[in-house]
């Protein structure tokens, strides 16, 4: 397929070698105006907004994914394979399963379990659990160390759905299973059949077992810590 494509309308060049990839167009413009140097617009379709720019002198873009592995699959993939992008980091937000986590911590998932078929398509037939790109990961352990940040790296679960009662808690809790998210899954298994690198890095926005959650504001504009781990590996 040639670029642009049904889903970015940017043109070949536009993108930088490294994505970062929040599912809210919103925050993806926050980190373009608040970290990026001549951050410039190069994809708005549906207003999923995509900007690249400069972060301490190297390119890095930045790009919404939406919600959900069917949408972040879209976007991975036509990234990955038609825009030349090597690597993916995801920057969103996750709900803790891990009761020694706080809301505000950064996770790092090094593997994502999921209720998704979307492996489906790769030929394999049963349950699985993708890793993320392992230079990756210890690049951003090293980075939020640097930084005087506390990252737990660990699995998470990739959920298809929101609202959905029958989440096996304990079980997910049982393996280790640090957060619930919705995207990482797909995420991984396009990095891995393109042969490129993904991660992802999540804050933990809510705590099922106290009520406790943030904002769609606060979502939105205070997750600094995990895009800074991000930016230091991009």
């Amino acid at each position: 397929m040639a670029v642009p494509t049904a889903h970015i309308n940017a043109k070949a060049g536009d993108f930088a070698p490294t994505v970062l990839m929040p599912g809210d167009p919103l925050r993806a413009r926050f980190i373009a105006e608040n970290y990026l140097q001549d951050a410039r617009l190069v994809n708005n379709v549906r207003g999923v907004q995509g900007f690249t720019g400069l972060y301490k002198g190297k390119p890095v873009s930045v790009m919404a994914s939406g919600m959900g592995i069917p949408s972040i699959g879209i976007y991975s993939y036509e990234l990955f394979n038609f825009y030349g992008v090597e690597s993916i980091i995801r920057v969103g937000t996750a709900g803790m399963l891990n009761e020694k986590l706080k809301v505000r911590d950064v996770v790092i998932g090094m593997s994502a379990y999921s209720n998704s078929n979307y492996g489906a398509q790769f030929g394999f037939q049963g349950n699985m659990a993708p890793c993320c790109s392992y230079d990756l990961l210890a690049k951003a352990v090293e980075a939020a160390g640097r930084l005087g940040m506390h990252a737990v790296p660990g699995p998470v679960f990739s959920s298809d759905t929101f609202y959905d009662p029958t989440t096996p808690t304990k079980k997910l809790q049982a393996l280790g299973v640090l957060a619930v998210e919705m995207e990482a899954f797909g995420l991984y298994l396009n990095a891995a059949q393109a042969g490129k690198q993904a991660l992802a890095i999540c804050t933990i926005s809510d705590n099922p077992f106290t009520g406790e959650e943030l904002s769609a504001e606060e979502r939105q504009n205070s997750f600094t810590q995990m895009m800074e781990i991000a930016l230091e590996i991009a």
